[in-house]
C-alpha cells in the first residue's frame, strides 16, 4: 500500500475546495476537528462534562436551568394538547338524519 504524499494531499484538498466551496470549507474543518477532539476525549475518559462545576471557594455550583425556548414551549404545549382527553361521543349532539336543515 503506497504512502500518502504531498501531491495526493494537495489533490484531495483541491477536490474538497471545488465540492464544498471556500465559505463552507472552514466550517467543515472546524466540525471535523471538534468531532475528533470529542472522540479522543471520550476514548481517554477526559470528559469535561463529567466533572461538577465549582466556584472559586470550592462549593459545588448547581446546574443552571435555562428558560425554555419558544420551540420547546410550543412542543410542550402540543404534547399537553395531545394528552388532553378527547370529547366523548356522548357530548356530541346527534346529526339530523332527515336531511332538513
Amino acid at each position: 500500500m503506497p504512502n500518502i504524499g504531498p501531491l495526493e494531499l494537495a489533490i484531495v484538498l483541491i477536490i474538497a475546495l471545488v465540492i464544498f466551496g471556500p465559505k463552507r470549507l472552514p466550517e467543515l474543518g472546524r466540525s471535523v476537528g471538534h468531532g475528533l477532539r470529542e472522540f479522543k476525549s471520550s476514548i481517554t475518559g477526559d470528559d469535561k462534562d463529567d466533572e461538577p462545576r465549582t466556584i472559586e471557594n470550592g462549593v459545588e455550583e448547581a446546574p443552571v436551568e435555562a428558560e425554555p425556548t419558544p420551540v420547546a414551549a410550543a412542543k410542550a404545549d402540543t404534547e399537553a394538547q395531545v394528552r388532553a382527553p378527547a370529547p366523548s361521543r356522548a357530548d356530541v349532539p346527534p346529526a339530523s338524519t332527515t336531511g332538513k336543515s
